[in-house]
């Protein structure tokens, strides 16, 4: 009896035995720190947390360009500016973000070169932050009886195009300004930008 007791005692520790260490060897082989295929899904989530400096000036650099993507066959609307100016309105888009961006062209159908002081607008601040920009821009919604002025940040620096080069005669300058979005049901808009005469505009989006 004493011997069987003994025998069957050393076969179950035997077992546990194994069984300890085959457990031991399976969480060594998860946790090896390298890139094995234990590791992926725990490591691919983090990745798009804190994009690169590459992607944020990407980003930076679409917003800021924005002027430059405009459709140069679109012609929502029209307006009539100082000595042979022509503003063409090509977009004017509700985007998710609770903003508004209308792109247009401004041509040069002068015989000489026409500059843009004076469309930054009169806010000394804003002029001297944004040189030659179109940040004078403006929405008016006349259902809402509210205006709506060119996006800025907190150092009054425009959601728009800014540094425009004189325009030599038959130039055409591409230009996008940012505002707050009016209400859903808001789809109509007035839109000045300063010498140039005002035109009514469709939302879209």
């Amino acid at each position: 009896m004493s011997m069987r007791r003994t025998t069957t005692t050393r076969r179950a520790m035997a077992a546990v035995s194994m069984t300890a260490a085959l457990a031991l060897a399976l969480a060594g082989c998860g946790d090896d720190g390298g890139d094995g295929p234990g590791k992926e899904g725990s490591s691919a989530p983090s990745a798009p947390a804190s994009p690169s400096a590459e992607d944020k000036g990407e980003s930076q650099q679409k917003d800021t360009a924005a002027g430059e993507n405009v459709d140069p066959d679109a012609k929502l609307a029209e307006t009539q500016g100082e000595s042979g100016l022509t503003l063409v309105v090509t977009q004017v888009k509700r985007d998710a973000g609770g903003f508004v961006t209308v792109q247009a062209l401004i041509k040069n159908g002068g015989d000489g070169t026409r500059n843009s002081a004076s469309w930054g607008g009169q806010e000394a601040l804003v002029v001297e932050k944004n040189p030659n920009s179109v940040a004078g821009a403006t929405l008016v919604d006349k259902v809402g009886k509210k205006r709506y002025y060119v996006l800025r940040d907190t150092d009054s620096r425009c959601l728009c195009t800014t540094a425009i080069a004189p325009l030599a005669p038959g130039e055409t300058a591409s230009i996008f300004m940012q505002f707050p979005a009016p209400p859903q049901t808001t789809t109509e808009v007035d839109f000045n930008l300063p010498t140039f005469a005002t035109t009514s505009l469709k939302i879209s989006g």
